[in-house]
């Protein structure tokens, strides 16, 4: 499926390699992002380097908004990989099965909370109309207690995806079939 074939595991520097079985031994399976970037590997190194950056920190973003975020905003890019995969993310941070296709198909009238929804007003005008932000735009997200600080996360996350979400749609990258399910029913035991 994908443009580019995803180098074998076996043949992927020792660190990448290490990284990748980690990431497998947590999940279950390997999410071809993991194998797809991984034929370039300082790029590889540099793309998870700033994912994590962005992704794993303590913030006044859960996990769940980063992945809100990345949902939307992929959902915006048309990005099949990233809208499937961070959904699943997404419905399991959020404990909610119905969450993800909600936020990707109209955030507007998702179960969500009014500050994640000012959230993505502002994470959706970042990735659509980024030339028109103002401070106006920052007024609903102060008003919800979001700090300089998190509003740059949220602007920094829509960003990076929109990067992430340009290399997966280019290369054909495809969502794993395990990630489809995730979140939506219970985990075989």
């Amino acid at each position: 499926m994908n443009r580019y074939p995803a180098p074998e595991l076996r043949d992927l520097p020792d660190d990448i390699r290490v990284r990748v079985l980690e990431v497998q031994e947590k999940a279950g399976f390997v999410p071809n992002v993991f194998l797809a970037l991984a034929r370039r590997p300082d790029e590889w190194r540099a793309f998870f380097a700033y994912h994590d950056a962005l992704m794993l920190k303590e913030s006044g973003l859960s996990k769940g908004d980063r992945e809100m975020i990345v949902t939307a905003t992929s959902a915006a890019n048309k990005c099949l990989y990233c809208v499937v995969a961070h959904g699943a993310i997404l419905r399991i941070y959020e404990k909610k099965p119905l969450v993800a296709d909600q936020v990707a198909v109209n955030y507007r009238k998702a179960d969500i909370t009014p500050r994640q929804r000012a959230m993505l007003d502002f994470a959706m005008k970042v990735c659509l109309k980024s030339d028109e932000i103002s401070d106006a735009d920052f007024e609903p997200l102060q008003a919800h207690g979001f700090s300089d600080e998190d509003v740059w996360d949220i602007a920094a996350i829509t960003a990076f995806f929109g990067l992430s979400n340009r290399m997966a749609s280019f290369s054909n990258m495809q969502p794993n079939p395990e990630f489809y399910l995730m979140g939506r029913v219970a985990k075989p035991k």
